[in-house]
């Protein structure tokens, strides 16, 4: 059996992975759905628990857009096109 050698990360590509901060996953504010079914869409599409979606439904309704959440590209486009299936508007952004 031979020795076998495992080449490290340079520090440019260990680097870029660290600063991979994701996508936002971003709800805007509409005028016709109502506040409980948003909090019951959150709380189904992206799992989240009653007080973190009553949170970002306030934050949405309060400022025209929310946080949903942070997470990888695909996770991101998922959570945002599960959202517009239940007639919410969400859009994604790179997190920088």
């Amino acid at each position: 059996m031979g020795t076998q050698v495992i080449d490290k990360p340079t520090e440019k590509s260990a680097s870029k992975r660290r600063h991979d901060s994701g996508y936002r996953v971003l709800l805007h504010n509409d005028s016709f759905n109502t506040m409980e079914y948003v909090v019951q869409v959150l709380m189904e599409t992206v799992g989240m628990n009653e007080p973190q979606a009553v949170s970002v439904m306030m934050e949405t309704h309060t400022n025209g857009i929310g946080l949903v959440t942070t997470c990888a590209l695909e996770h991101a486009e998922f959570y945002c096109e599960s959202l517009k299936s239940h007639g919410l508007t969400s859009t994604i952004e790179p997190a920088d």
